[in-house]
């Protein structure tokens, strides 16, 4: 039986139905208000943000340029759109690593020994899952190519952050943003596994499609895989999903597996991808605003966020005028046109979930601009426009609609041009639609793993697609500005590609630890990260262990290991039975692989970097184990506890010396309720430190002394 993910963005397709989307194809003033529209964020600044610059480098190279051309990227996707400057062979690209052993297949628009070079050095498709499920594609209706060619762009976007070439003085419409380009990894090889094809506007992958790109690209000799797709919850077992399967078959072989966490936030259990043998990503914002000034009779000012190129003018309007009960969406519309007119819309009425419903219904009644107010913790500019749109919090919402109720005539506004500012916002804020924990599968352990750059990402596009994959969008562009976890998700993939090189002795768990423990929390105003969609700081279900730090993940310190075993006795202790277990692993001699005593235990033992307690009634004790990659020479860690509310928290031993390299020990980490609490999540934090390195892991306990609790 086939099963299929939707993958986790947050594009506009996905959002209206195939009538609305085809009645906008017939929309000709569609093509006129995208010429007017400008693209979100900056080029070069989610890498920027993060450290990993490449301009203006003095004496010692950076990490992106002197580690990755001997790490293979695997990326699991749409495809890939091999004309695009990311995936051009660099002249001083080295020899393609003598462990590979893929090939790049031809199709459709696709020859081998054209688009494949030294930096793609891989490229495979996989239909046959697909059209088994679904039938032979459509080619009027979705277009695609029957190669390793991306039509969606979805590919090809992530693979560019990923490990794209360096690009210089690239940008989007307008002219905004320009800078370099490039993935996180740049001197990485590519390899691409096309796994997902167009359905109604939509990204689908089917599973056989997907366990079989993982068996290739075990085979061709990857080390690190990015995929950004998913299933929203309920959530499949571990040994009834491919995907999970396949990443544990690449566990197995020392690949690294990193997915997105899913775009179904803010509401609370809702995380995707949540085995512990992968990295789960949620996404967060860079600190880039675009201010747009709007501009009422000439003397009533407010700032919203845009990404206006020009100059807007015409009259203002409320949206009762234009929508039956003022709900700005597409079946609402009175049949008024509203020629000339810039319409105030509210997300609270209807109420309208998502921006593009109001943007077309704005469109159906022709209007020239649309205000949209909605939650503050929602003003963010994503992605391109379908209509010139600024956002504005609720409060200035209420007081443009004010002062339309009180002008004795109809208000004249202009908009923009937008602004690009860099560093006056607060940053990173956990996007709002970034799926949250805690996990619906296995609440041991603590999912989404990090939190990564997710927002109005611009990377390579293709040129044949337009940068809304609607009818009636009609522009060719090069670079392209997308949201989604499925953004953030490649980020941390071209992290694990630097640490590998840097690394090669290290462990897809080592690597995890590492990206994990050096995280952060605090934001450029040094509060605690903010969770967007509430207006409450974040905690560990939100950004699971905190912000990534490539530079610090580079020297952690110390590192939690895990191997295949410590995944098995997991699998045991919630339950799987042998067969069940067996069908997971790729090999198996051994009759019996859990004992009666494994079964239905915690997995609060399990050495990750973090530490869940599912179910804390009566004092209960846990064990870690640490291997220190500092420096071979002796050291000394001292440990720090922010205790979670109402539990106390005791560590054994509270220092550790470490004579050597790789040298291990462990510590016990007792909990002991102080209150009767029932149903309630703590939080709180251990941190190891030596005075160079800090190892920091989060600490989530459930607290159930009082009532009822799930179980453990």
């Amino acid at each position: 039986m086939l099963y299929s993910y939707n993958y986790g963005f947050s594009g506009f397709s996905a959002k209206l139905n195939s009538t609305q989307a085809a009645s906008l194809a017939k929309l000709d003033q569609v093509i006129t208000v995208f010429k007017s529209k400008s693209l979100k964020l900056h080029t070069t600044r989610s890498w920027d943000f993060l450290g990993l610059t490449v301009d203006n480098v003095r004496r010692t190279p950076p990490p992106q340029l002197a580690y990755g051309s001997d790490i293979i990227v695997g990326i699991f996707d749409t495809g890939i759109w091999p004309e695009s400057e990311s995936f051009k062979e660099p002249t001083e690209a080295k020899p393609i690593p003598s462990s590979w052993n893929g090939i790049c297949v031809g199709g459709e628009d696709f020859d081998p020994t054209v688009h494949c070079n030294r930096k793609l050095i891989g490229a495979r498709f996989y239909l046959r899952g697909f059209e088994e499920t679904y039938g032979p594609i459509d080619f009027t209706r979705d277009p695609e190519y029957r190669s390793p060619r991306d039509y969606l762009g979805h590919g090809t976007h992530t693979a560019s952050t990923a490990v794209g070439s360096v690009v210089r003085n690239v940008s989007g419409f307008s002219d905004l943003g320009r800078g370099t380009a490039r993935g996180g990894a740049p001197l990485a090889r590519l390899a691409v596994f096309k796994t997902c094809w167009g359905k109604d506007l939509e990204g689908v992958c089917t599973e056989a499609d997907i366990l079989a790109a993982f068996d290739d690209a075990i085979h061709d000799g990857v080390h690190v895989i990015s995929a950004s797709f998913g299933s929203s919850p309920p959530l499949s077992p571990f040994f009834e999903s491919s995907a999970d399967i396949g990443a544990f078959h690449a566990a197995e072989r020392g690949i690294s597996v990193v997915f997105s966490c899913g775009n179904d936030g803010p509401d609370p259990g809702v995380v995707q991808n949540v085995s512990p043998w992968v990295v789960s990503v949620a996404a967060s914002t860079v600190d880039r605003s675009f201010p747009t000034r709007i501009v009422i009779d000439g003397s009533f000012t407010l700032t919203g966020q845009s990404l206006i190129s020009q100059e807007i003018t015409g009259i203002l309007e409320v949206a009762t005028t234009y929508f039956s009960g003022g709900v700005c969406k597409w079946e609402n519309w009175l049949k008024i046109i509203a020629s000339e007119t810039i319409i105030l819309c509210f997300s609270t009425l209807g109420p309208v979930q998502f921006i593009e419903e109001a943007q077309a219904a704005a469109i159906r009644a022709n209007a020239s601009a649309l205000i949209f107010a909605a939650s503050p913790t929602k003003q963010l500019a994503e992605e391109v426009d379908m209509i010139p749109t600024v956002r504005v919090d609720i409060l200035h919402g209420t007081m443009i609609r004010n002062y339309l109720a009180r002008s004795p005539t109809v208000p004249v506004v202009k908009i923009g041009p937008s602004k690009t500012v860099i560093g006056e916002t607060t940053a990173p804020t956990v996007a709002y639609f970034s799926s949250r924990g805690p996990s619906s599968q296995s609440p041991d352990i603590l999912k989404p793993d990090i939190t990564a750059p997710g927002i109005g990402i611009l990377a390579a596009w293709p040129s044949k697609t337009p940068p809304t994959m609607l009818p009636g969008d009609h522009r060719s562009i090069e670079w392209n500005f997308q949201s989604g976890t499925s953004m953030s998700c490649p980020h941390v993939a071209g992290v694990m590609a630097l640490l590998q090189s840097a690394h090669p002795d290290w462990s897809p768990a080592a690597i995890r630890s590492a990206i994990m423990t050096t995280a952060y929390t605090r934001d450029t105003s040094y509060d605690l990260i903010l969770s967007g969609g509430s207006m409450k700081s974040t905690d560990p279900f939100d950004i699971g262990a905190g912000h990534i730090n490539p530079l610090k993940a580079m020297d952690p310190g110390l590192i939690y290991n895990t191997r295949t075993e410590d995944y098995v006795l997991f699998l045991c202790n919630i339950g799987y039975t042998d067969q069940q277990i067996k069908s997971m692993l790729l090999h198996s001699e051994s009759s019996t692989i859990c004992f009666p005593s494994h079964s239905y235990r915690t997995n609060a033992d399990f050495n990750y970097p973090s530490i869940t307690i599912p179910s804390l009634r009566f004092t209960r004790t846990i064990k870690r184990t640490v291997s220190n990659v500092g420096p071979n020479k002796s050291t000394v860690y001292f440990v720090d506890i922010i205790r979670p509310v109402g539990v106390e928290v005791a560590i054994w031993p509270q220092i550790m010396v470490f004579s050597k390299c790789q040298q291990e020990h462990s510590y016990y980490v007792t909990f002991k309720p102080t209150k009767i609490s029932s149903a309630r999540y703590v939080f709180g934090e251990i941190i190891w430190t030596d005075g160079v390195h800090r190892v920091r892991s989060p600490l989530v306990v459930f607290l159930s002394n009082g009532g009822l609790f799930p179980s453990s």
